[in-house]
């Protein structure tokens, strides 16, 4: 039977490596599951695709082992825009996924860690021992070493940064997981549209083309924009004190030529 360890690149999926090392548990092979925004383009962001491959050559170097980075059929843009059947939607593209039961998750990320699950082989993952919310996902054949070890987050976080195995997400405001998603925070999506202009860009167009708004409060990335947009200039705070009102009491002053796509502000404002 293959030990397969499902690595996330998080601190408690690395750590297992230290773990396993020190349980001294077999270890046949490390899989990644990978997602693509498209086919081109990964849903990581820059500083992340470079850890990771900086993370491959340490542990091939120490562990011998190459990291498999697997994915699905779907990129996220091809699931974005299949077109649905059935009587409540029939004909529209899927869209932006709902907060529930997203098929991003469903059809993108999970087909091929189901597959490898339904391999037969024992499966690592990372929950530390001080997670017992999460502990209800072992069973079987599905372990994980950190428990086994008695290893704390804070173990693991510290293992990382003695190993240089620590991911940017901890150190600096680099998103981890995917530089698209619905469920991220304000914050993370205004340094995406400040930082990544290209990335933001092409949230833009699909969200134009989606029949399905952003977020479940009926606003989307075009709202986000503007709001940004307004914050660039000082019309509206980027505190807890602003209200979607704001964006219209903008434009009644005058602005909305300039808020809906003029380069220049109005000349009161230069």
């Amino acid at each position: 039977m293959e030990h397969i360890l499902s690595l996330s690149y998080g601190k408690d999926s690395l750590a297992c490596l230290g773990a396993i090392e020190q349980l001294d548990w077999p270890l046949d092979r490390i899989v990644h599951a990978e997602v693509w925004a498209t086919d081109t383009i990964p849903a990581d962001l820059p500083p992340m695709v470079e850890f990771k491959a900086k993370a491959d050559k340490i542990i091939k170097e120490r562990w011998g082992i190459e990291v498999e980075h697997i994915k699905g059929q779907l990129s996220y843009e091809r699931g974005f825009y299949r077109v649905l059947g059935g009587k409540k939607r029939p004909g529209e593209i899927y869209g932006w996924p709902m907060p529930r039961g997203s098929w991003c998750n469903s059809d993108v990320k999970m087909p091929p860690l189901d597959k490898l699950e339904k391999s037969g082989a024992a499966i690592y993952i990372g929950i530390a021992a001080d997670e017992p919310g999460r502990m209800h996902s072992l069973s079987g054949k599905k372990q994980s070493p950190l428990v086994a070890a008695g290893w704390t987050e804070s173990d693991c976080r510290k293992w990382c940064e003695e190993n240089d195995l620590l991911s940017p997400i901890y150190t600096t405001t680099t998103r981890g997981g995917c530089w698209f998603c619905h469920n991220q925070s304000v914050g993370q999506l205004r340094l995406l549209r400040r930082d990544y202009p290209d990335l933001w860009a092409l949230m833009l167009k699909w969200d134009a083309d989606s029949p399905i708004t952003f977020k479940t409060d009926g606003h989307t990335v075009h709202d986000y924009d503007k709001r940004f947009l307004l914050e660039d200039i000082g019309l509206v705070p980027q505190t807890r004190k602003f209200r979607w009102s704001m964006i219209s009491e903008a434009s009644d002053d005058g602005k909305r030529n300039w808020i809906n796509g003029s380069i220049e502000p109005p000349e009161e404002d230069k």
